[in-house]
């Protein structure tokens, strides 16, 4: 998400910047909702940020403040109706845009409580919109008191950019699974985005991240802001794994320090006798790094990535992940061939993308291949917004590492311990969600079973996913 606020800009490019910076997060559609105090215009199509915008497109969004969305789906379909930001007028006339990044659990009894209205909904984010814009039809002046009691009503993983027509707002939940930072423009403006990066690429300086449970309203008179939770951080450690760019900084750390922290970790706790540690690019580039600089084995970029490929993990059908993963990388032959291999991967979520490499570099001539994963085996699924829907999708759900291993037809195989991978990422491991990994959620899922009983899982009936 992105949104701005900047009188006598042009926000709809800022906008378009902004989304730019934050395509890595989603694939699938792209929008911008623009406001110039008295209308509302919003643009949203599939595809890239840009293939849906161009400088026509772009000049037509006039106004002072905006909000932007780029989207991939989990639960939810993969159609326009569902990009965003979705949008609604209430019934006095205002108009409510919004952008959500995370996932709603349990929304049947909201949308019991809409009753019709309810019912159409095709997303969570749409469910929220319609609450929202239900409730400003009633209540006049500012939308503080109406989003708060709408997030005081829903459960689950939400960052939130919504605005009016004079307002933007920016929420964070309770837990604060997801990233969302503020930060003010040379000329006073001020921006909201998932990650710093959109903040570099519009030349805004990072004031601070938006606190969980936290409220902040920009609008002609500055910023404000409102607590409207006690705040039991959660965030997510998989943003530190794969999910964030390298360049996203946080209050403890970067994300190129963590990653490269969890490769020198890596490289203490599985050691391997190799000629080359190759990174598989972009998510591992950092932990390989820190693998060769810790064990001293030579670092090698045998890996080319076609950059007009998008990541294989957040495409909407396996065989669109099958046909990225094919078109996704090449393999150096001079670099690898007749080599030993430390090949460092971010994570390993289906297995379909590390078997399919482990055959590749075969192909070309390696000897071994000997496969190092700076994250914990994922063996249970995500419900706060990240594309793990359910147990059977997973490869190390009901693998021991030797299964895993010799499925992938690696020579060895290695994962980081839980333990050394939230030390790198320099928060306490009460204030992150592990569930993934270790199967603690920290928020209520319902029919999900407890932590100590991994046998089965149950998938968990969503609502259309919003992020």
């Amino acid at each position: 998400m992105f949104a701005i606020y900047a009188p006598g800009e042009d926000v709809a490019r800022y906008s378009y910047y902004g989304l730019y910076a934050l395509q890595h997060r989603g694939q699938e559609s792209a929008g911008i909702a623009v406001s110039d105090g008295d209308n509302i215009l919003v643009s949203k199509e599939m595809g890239l940020v840009n293939q849906v915008f161009d400088n026509g497109r772009l000049a037509g969004l006039r106004g002072h403040l905006a909000i932007g969305h780029v989207r991939y789906s989990t639960t939810g379909a993969s159609t326009w109706a569902n990009a965003q930001p979705t949008f609604q007028v209430s019934a006095s006339g205002r108009g409510i845009a919004l952008g959500h990044n995370g996932n709603l659990v349990d929304t049947s009894p909201l949308a019991d409580e809409l009753g019709p209205r309810g019912a159409s909904c095709t997303s969570d984010s749409d469910l929220l919109t319609t609450l929202i814009a239900e409730r400003a039809g009633i209540h006049d002046g500012p939308l503080d008191d109406i989003i708060i009691d709408a997030c005081r009503r829903i459960s689950g993983a939400y960052c939130l950019a919504i605005m009016d027509e004079s307002t933007i707002y920016g929420v964070r939940d309770p837990h604060g699974v997801r990233p969302l930072v503020l930060g003010v423009l040379d000329g006073g403006g001020y921006v909201l985005a998932s990650e710093t990066a959109a903040l570099d690429i519009v030349g805004a300086t990072l004031l601070r991240e938006i606190q969980p449970g936290e409220l902040v309203a920009i609008d002609a008179t500055g910023v404000r802001s409102r607590r409207f939770a006690p705040p039991t951080p959660s965030f997510c450690v998989f943003e530190y794994v794969y999910l964030a760019r390298p360049d996203h900084r946080t209050a403890e750390t970067s994300v190129y320090a963590a990653r490269r922290r969890m490769g020198q970790q890596l490289a203490l706790e599985s050691p391997a006798d190799a000629d080359l540690v190759v990174p598989v690019p972009d998510s591992g580039l950092a932990a390989a790094a820190g693998y060769s600089q810790q064990s001293g084995i030579p670092y090698a970029e045998g890996l080319v990535k076609n950059r007009y490929v998008g990541r294989t993990f957040i495409q909407p059908s396996q065989s669109l992940r099958q046909l990225g993963i094919r078109l996704k990388l090449n393999p150096l032959r001079d670099v690898l061939e007749g080599q030993r291999l430390v090949v460092v991967d971010d994570s390993i979520v289906r297995g379909n993308t590390s078997r399919q490499l482990v055959r590749m570099l075969r192909a070309c001539g390696a000897t071994e291949v000997h496969l190092r994963i700076p994250s914990p085996p994922v063996r249970n699924p995500c419900f706060y917004g990240i594309d793990m829907a359910t147990k059977d999708e997973l490869l190390a759900s009901d693998r021991t590492i030797e299964e895993i291993r010799a499925y992938l037809e690696a020579d060895s195989l290695a994962y980081l311990s839980l333990d050394a991978l939230t030390r790198a990422s320099k928060r306490p491991a009460s204030s992150l969600c592990r569930a993934c990994f270790d199967g603690r959620y920290p928020i209520p899922v319902p029919h999900a079973v407890p932590a100590d009983d991994q046998t089965t899982l149950p998938v968990l009936e969503l609502a259309s996913h919003g992020a």
